[in-house]
């Protein structure tokens, strides 16, 4: 993976370091929750799919509700979120392992905009469609995938919904990115929490109250507000646990060799095709996160060459 540099100037708070994601128990340990700041790994996402604000906004979202899922992964296991929808979007893929990586990307780059945003509403954006949740565990026989139809064209309800619908838990989800007057991201980040199998009916509604009226995680990680101190101050309360803590950020482990590979998997009449048309030099992007690898008519020949070989 080649990470691209930002065209513009940096707002002067960013810091890779400061991103990185943080469990914790509260309410007697009834309730588990998960508050990030993923303000660099966003702007990197932006800057490597070369995404504007809407973009931005929507394939954000989806980083940050990965990162959140995945913190309760362990060792080789990883998460896939994927969405498939009627609007303009047309979708999305983001994966997550237990590391804090996270790579993925939108179906459909520009996504077409008939009008001026009004507002960062993504409903028409996204229309009807479903959500696949995809667990690929290091101990599993095999995968194991959840599916729901949207019921509420935003990300963070969606997931929720997801959550209540295919594996009967109540949970809420925070995503928020923020931009500032020149379209930058000045910040980005989310919180998430579920409810235990004994957890009290009557705090969980008073904590979903409370996050319903927290300000913006984004804005408040603006202002330098720490994603511990955020739980402190808003659901200190509820005597809040820190329990574990890990780096999160935007990789690909993509490199030449892996493409190289697939082009070799090509059918042999397509290779030859690629062989004599070109154009050259021929380039590959990784979708997951939009590094290009080119192959020049030497390179192209060598593959060729070496399939006849087989045969």
């Amino acid at each position: 993976m080649e990470k691209k540099k930002p065209e513009n100037k940096l707002p002067i708070h960013l810091d890779r370091e400061k991103d990185y994601l943080q469990t914790f128990l509260m309410a007697d340990d009834t309730i588990r929750g998960v508050v990030l700041n993923g303000s660099w790994m966003i702007n990197q996402m932006r800057w490597n799919h070369e995404l504007g604000i809407l973009e931005t906004l929507v394939l954000g979202h989806a980083y940050l509700g990965a990162c959140l899922m995945g913190a309760s992964l362990k060792g080789k296991d990883r998460l896939g979120l994927q969405v498939d929808c009627s609007g303009p979007v047309k979708g999305l893929v983001v994966e997550a392992n237990a590391t804090g990586e996270v790579r993925g990307f939108l179906k459909k780059v520009p996504i077409p905009v008939e009008k001026p945003l009004e507002d960062f509403n993504l409903s028409p954006f996204l229309g009807a469609g479903f959500i696949s949740v995809t667990r690929i565990l290091a101990d599993a026989k095999r995968p194991f995938t959840g599916k729901v139809m949207m019921a509420h064209g935003s990300l963070a309800k969606d997931l929720a919904h997801y959550y209540l619908t295919s594996e009967q838990i109540p949970t809420s989800f925070s995503l928020s990115v923020k931009f500032d007057n020149q379209g930058r991201v000045t910040a980005a980040g989310g919180m998430f929490l579920q409810a235990m199998p004994d957890a009290v009916p009557a705090v969980v509604q008073r904590i979903e109250a409370q996050v319903v009226a927290l300000p913006s995680i984004a804005t408040l990680l603006a202002e330098g507000t720490a994603p511990e101190d955020l739980v402190r101050i808003h659901l200190g309360d509820y005597a809040p646990r820190f329990i574990d803590r890990r780096k999160v950020g935007f990789i690909c482990h993509c490199n030449r060799d892996q493409i190289r590979h697939v082009l070799t998997l090509l059918p042999i009449d397509e290779l030859k095709d690629i062989q004599e048309k070109g154009p050259f030099p021929v380039e590959i992007r990784c979708h997951h996160c939009n590094t290009r690898y080119t192959f020049d008519r030497e390179h192209i020949d060598r593959i060729v060459a070496a399939r006849f070989s087989k045969n």
